[in-house]
């Protein structure tokens, strides 16, 4: 299988278009996904803005680079390849990439200005930053690019090589088919955890003793 770089993506030998490697582009969405997530939770148990100001710079600097640069040279994918050297490759189609990819550098923007230049934040950067921790959580831990879904809606060009080959045909076999057996255990297990957080919220809220206080206690 011969690789070779293309405009946007790569062209690889038994693809019709130019492609990139889904699995590198999860680690990356990953590594994103923490630095973001770890941010939110500085501001809404600390209330420090300061890692969210350095996390979008790195977000903001990783889309400019990916959009009009070239991926390639993207820190997080280089990072993200890296990672997952040894596993094969599952190519996706470059276009629908480059769409989502946009996007996410159009959402780092507004969030620069507030936050970084502006310093300021509103209801605007709330929603934006759950918008982008939504897009990553689902690219990096299911493989589903939220973005791409939007690329038929303003080209005329169907995409291809989606991950899974969603984009395709798709034919639903026994084994992907979730029945109503599995679909009541998990309106079970939900009601069940309701039911333990109703009975032993209270208990569970107990501030943890150090083990070896627990043992030297008088039983």
């Amino acid at each position: 299988m011969r690789i070779k770089r293309s405009a946007f993506g790569e062209a690889v030998e038994g693809y019709a278009v130019p492609v990139f490697n889904e699995r590198e582009i999860r680690a990356s969405a990953g590594i994103l996904f923490l630095i973001l997530f770890t941010s939110w939770m500085q501001i809404l148990f600390r209330h420090d803005f300061t890692p969210i100001k350095y996390g979008l710079i790195v977000f903001l600097s990783d889309f400019i680079i990916r959009v009009f640069v070239n991926p390639e040279y993207s820190p997080t994918l280089v990072l993200g390849r890296y990672i997952v050297r040894r596993q094969t490759p599952e190519f996706v189609g470059a276009a629908q990439k480059s769409f989502a990819w946009k996007i996410g550098l159009v959402l780092s923007t507004i969030m620069f200005l507030h936050m970084v230049v502006a310093n300021s934040y509103s209801f605007i950067t709330g929603i934006i930053c759950l918008t982008c921790l939504s897009f990553l959580f689902f690219e990096s831990a299911f493989g589903i690019c939220l973005g791409c879904l939007f690329y038929g809606m303003f080209h005329q060009d169907r995409a291809r090589y989606c991950p899974g080959d969603t984009c395709g045909t798709r034919i639903k076999k026994d084994i992907r088919k979730v029945s109503w057996a599995q679909t009541g255990v998990v309106v079970g297990f939900i009601i069940f955890m309701m039911l333990t957080a109703y009975l032993f919220n209270e208990y569970f809220g107990l501030k943890p003793r150090a083990l070896w206080e627990i043992l030297q206690s008088p039983s």
